[in-house]
């Protein structure tokens, strides 16, 4: 019997607590949700996932938000299940598509709660890093790329149908993992999680 959600901390008429929730550089006056509710959906009511370069069918601008998400100083590396159309198999960071009309902040608190049942509460802070414009690999219109650094106190993830496994890493561990999706070290490096020389060399004392 699938599991019901708790209310979608967008939609939750309480609001997030002020401090429990720091957005630095990009203010919103609230987390109210601009269209799809999804408070009392399942989980296996939610459509087949998009990969990041499969082409969406609005002939708008083609945007996206990526977030980098951190428990204690390791960073959350997640396991792109076979049921996504691009990528499946590889280690990546949270993502999802941003309609026209949505404004990221929205969105990634959003695209938190669908992969990992974190609500807003649970978020430490999160921070907005610089926005990234990718080349599409097929050739297509690039990318361009919203992305977010959170941090979180909660260490036990609830994953959706968009990935298999997670694991919290050092930074300086992150070689280790092959298969990563290519544009996941741009991510990394546009919010600074990447460790210099300097701690890698101090780690590996």
């Amino acid at each position: 019997m699938g599991r019901e959600r708790e209310p979608h901390p967008v939609n939750d008429v309480n609001g997030p607590v002020a401090r429990e929730v720091v957005v630095r550089e990009c203010q919103t006056s609230s987390f109210s949700a601009a269209g799809r509710p999804v408070g009392d959906q399942k989980r296996e009511e939610l459509p087949p996932a998009r990969g990041l370069f499969d082409r969406p069918r609005s002939r708008g601008p083609r945007q996206v938000v990526a977030v980098i998400l951190m428990w204690r100083g390791r960073i959350g590396l997640f396991k792109r299940s076979g049921s996504v159309q691009h990528d499946a198999g590889l280690w990546h960071c949270i993502t999802g598509y941003l309609d026209a009309d949505s404004d990221p902040v929205r969105q990634a608190i959003q695209e938190i709660w669908e992969e990992t049942l974190l609500p807003a509460r649970a978020l430490e802070q999160l921070t907005t890093g610089p926005t990234l414009r990718l080349a599409d690999p097929r050739g297509g219109r690039d990318w361009t790329v919203h992305t977010f650094l959170a941090r979180t106190s909660q260490r036990r993830l609830t994953l959706n149908w968009e990935h298999k496994a997670y694991r919290w890493v050092r930074p300086w561990k992150l070689s280790q993992f092959d298969g990563q999706v290519a544009w996941l070290t741009d991510v990394l490096r546009a919010v600074d999680s990447l460790p210099s020389a300097k701690a890698r060399d101090g780690a590996a004392s």
